[in-house]
């Protein structure tokens, strides 16, 4: 494991988001496009959770984001920003608040 200096980790601006659609990706079975409430504006993320979340699983679903990566397009959509999940046994299983926060919420 390497290690990351704490100043590093600051730059992060990680926040809880509000899943307000989501759809799959044509030409693309892994990914799904979702349109993501961060408490006054909607991002778009791109995510490989196709394979293991139907898009109706994720409506209405908090999710952790980090919301200053640089953009990026994927299969010619734009991704801003992106989810936080851990993998067991293959499978991604979503980082997600304890209880109902406000989306925008900081995380510290």
């Amino acid at each position: 494991m390497s290690y990351v200096k704490f100043e590093e980790f600051q730059k992060l601006d990680l926040r809880v988001g509000r899943v307000i659609s989501a759809e799959r990706v044509q030409r693309a079975r892994k990914l799904l496009l979702l349109k993501v409430d961060l408490g006054g504006e909607v991002r778009t993320l791109v995510a490989g959770l196709a394979e293991h979340y139907a898009p109706e699983q994720l409506v209405g679903k908090e999710i952790v984001v980090v919301a200053n990566l640089e953009p990026k397009v994927i299969m010619g959509l734009r991704s801003e920003g992106m989810l936080l999940a851990a993998v067991a046994d293959g499978k991604p299983v979503l980082i997600v608040p304890e209880s109902e926060v406000p989306p925008g919420t900081k995380i510290s």
